[in-house]
C-alpha cells in the first residue's frame, strides 16, 4: 500500500495514530475510544472514523460489534505497507528492518537478475536504463535519488518475466523506499551508488546470468554497509547521555 499522504486533518490524524500503535503506546486488544480522540486531536468524527479505516486497511486495528474499535497483534499488521515501516522506523526499530530487508534483498535479488539477463527485452533494457539516468542526474536531490533507486529494481524485477518476482516489487520497494529514506536522513555524504547498478545493468545486456548476480550482491554488500553504518550512529550516545552497555 502507498504511503497516506501526511497533508490535511486525514493524513496528520493517520500518521499520529499509526504512530501510537507501532510505538506501543496502545497495546494489542486495548480499545481505542473514537469520541475521546476528537477531543484530544481537536478533529471532527468524520475525521477520526477515517482515520481509523485507513489503520484498519494496514492491519493495525479492527472493529467488532459489541466490542468496537481495537488494537490488533502485531502478527496481524501489514509490516510492508510503507508507512507501518516508516511508523516502525521512527519508532527505533531500525536495526531489526534492515536485517530483514538485507537478507530478503540477497535471497531475490541476485536471482531476479540471473533471470533478468537470459529474458530481457529491449524494453526492459531501456527501462533500466532510464532509471540508471536518473539516478546519476539526481545528485544532491535524495527524494529524486530514492525514486530512481526504487525504479531500477522494480525494473530488473519486471525484467526477469517470473510474476511471482515481479509481485515481489511490493515487498522490496516498500522496504527499499524506507530504508534509502533513513539513509538519506543521516544527512552524510554518500558514495555514489550510479556505478554499481551501472555494472549490473552492463552484465545484463551482455547476458551474463552470473556476472549479473554477482554484481549485484556487490550492490547489497554496500548497501549492507551503509545500513551498518546508520545503525552504528544511532546506537551512539547522544550529547550529553550515558551509552548503554
Amino acid at each position: 500500500m502507498a504511503r497516506y499522504p501526511g497533508r490535511g486533518l486525514h493524513g496528520q490524524a493517520v500518521h499520529e495514530l499509526g504512530g501510537r500503535v507501532v510505538r506501543g503506546e496502545w497495546a494489542p486488544g486495548q480499545t481505542i475510544y473514537p469520541e475521546q480522540l476528537e477531543a484530544e486531536l481537536g478533529v471532527s468524527k468524520t475525521v477520526v472514523r477515517e482515520a481509523l479505516r485507513v489503520l484498519g486497511a494496514k492491519g493495525l486495528v479492527d472493529s467488532r460489534p459489541k466490542r468496537g474499535t481495537f488494537v490488533r497483534e502485531r502478527s496481524e499488521w501489514n509490516l510492508l505497507d510503507s508507512d507501518v515501516l516508516q511508523w516502525q522506523l521512527l519508532a527505533g526499530a531500525s536495526d531489526n528492518l534492515l536485517a530483514d530487508l538485507a537478507e530478503l534483498r540477497v535471497i531475490v535479488e541476485p536471482a531476479a537478475a540471473r533471470l533478468a539477463a537470459r529474458r530481457h527485452t529491449a524494453e526492459d533494457a531501456e527501462r533500466l536504463g532510464s532509471a540508471l539516468d536518473a539516478m546519476a542526474a539526481a545528485e544532491g536531490d535524495a527524494e529524486a535519488a530514492i525514486a530512481a533507486d526504487l525504479d531500477f529494481h522494480r525494473a530488473l524485477l519486471n525484467a526477469a518475466h517470473n510474476e511471482l518476482l515481479q509481485r515481489m516489487d511490493v515487498v522490496l520497494t516498500n522496504a527499499l523506499g524506507a530504508r534509502d529514506r533513513l539513509v538519506h536522513q543521516q544527512g552524510d555524504a554518500w558514495a555514489d551508488p550510479t556505478p554499481m547498478h551501472a555494472a549490473i545493468l552492463e552484465r545484463i545486456r551482455a547476458r551474463d546470468a552470473e556476472g549479473s548476480a554477482a554484481a549485484t550482491l556487490e550492490l547489497l554488500a554496500s548497501a549492507e554497509a551503509d545500513a551498518e553504518r546508520v545503525r552504528g550512529q544511532a546506537r551512539e550516545p547522544k550529547p550529553g547521555g550515558t551509552q548503554k552497555s
